[in-house]
């Protein structure tokens, strides 16, 4: 275990020499920028040179604490340590602060209190909102009622008041997301099930039918027919034997056709993300590449 411990160690401390390195000699994570007209835009290494742009310290800062925040989650993969814990922990954090304020903003601000008091609203918060009420503006009071029975649920003794509007928001929700599903997944998978096996070809500059389309006509087949299979697979009131049986393998087939490639994309997601995050790396700041052609070859940088 002592090996082990002073191995990681002179390895952590090699990095953080390498990483002094770059940081002193080669400029690593320095952000310039380049004022105009008293805003600040981002600029290139080739502007630094010509002396019309300058070090931004702040976004300094952030990608030096982007990278280190990088470093301390990807610590993970050799075993669970704290580096990986505070990471998470103030992302987390970090996340949930931002949409409270994002949701206070954009929902609070104008769809409640904006309703209710609109002429103070309209004095402090939003200038070009219109001082009139709408008739219904007392039925507001209703989402302002349920959301101060929310906050009971910090309270150790009133706890059970916040499960009636809890009870009320889950049970709203459910029937709003049931419309949206019945729409945008039930009725749209079974009309784009319900067309013609036979697909005929169509000149695009004219519209006059040129011919059967056979690619088109079987990839309708094979929608079809997937649908088909897939449906007498879930069926149990039959037992899946004889001609049921091997349509429902087919149907199986399809399933795991279908889990494979929602599977690889969501895989090649996390890839791209990945890919991100060491383009970020090597890139933004350690500059051991230039992907996108902003500092002059050989380039070590301005502080």
């Amino acid at each position: 275990m002592k090996r082990e411990t002073m191995i990681w160690t002179g390895l952590m401390v090699l990095a953080g020499a390498y990483l002094l390195y770059r940081a002193v000699g080669m400029g690593a994570g320095t952000v310039y920028v380049e004022r105009i007209n008293g805003t600040e835009s981002s600029a290139t290494g080739w502007e630094a040179m010509a002396g019309t742009a300058e070090v931004s310290v702040s976004q300094t800062i952030g990608v030096w604490v982007a990278a280190m925040f990088t470093l301390c989650i990807f610590s993970f993969i050799y075993k669970d340590n704290p580096f990986y814990k505070i990471a998470e922990s103030v992302v987390i954090g970090v996340s949930a602060g931002y949409w409270m304020v994002v949701a206070f903003w954009t929902t609070l601000i104008p769809n409640l209190f904006g309703m209710l008091f609109p002429e103070w609203i309209r004095s402090w918060a939003m200038p070009g909102r219109s001082p009139v009420r709408n008739d219904d503006w007392f039925m507001y009071f209703v989402p302002l009622v349920l959301g101060a029975m929310l906050l009971w649920r910090l309270a150790p003794k009133g706890a059970w008041i916040a499960r009636w509007p809890l009870a009320f928001i889950i049970g709203t929700t459910a029937g709003i997301r049931l419309i949206g599903y019945i729409h945008a997944d039930f009725m749209s998978q079974t009309g784009n099930t319900i067309r013609s096996l036979m697909v005929l070809g169509t000149d695009p500059e004219t519209g006059v039918v040129v011919g059967f389309d056979f690619w088109a006509s079987l990839k309708a087949v094979l929608l079809v027919g997937g649908v088909l299979c897939c449906l007498v697979y879930f069926f149990f009131s039959v037992e899946h034997k004889g001609v049921a049986g091997k349509v429902s393998k087919v149907g199986i087939w399809y399933l795991m056709i279908t889990f494979g490639a929602a599977f690889g994309y969501t895989v090649m997601g996390r890839i791209a993300l990945l890919a991100l995050r060491l383009e970020f790396l090597f890139d933004d700041w350690l500059r051991l590449i230039d992907t996108r052609g902003w500092r002059p070859p050989d380039w070590t940088g301005w502080w």
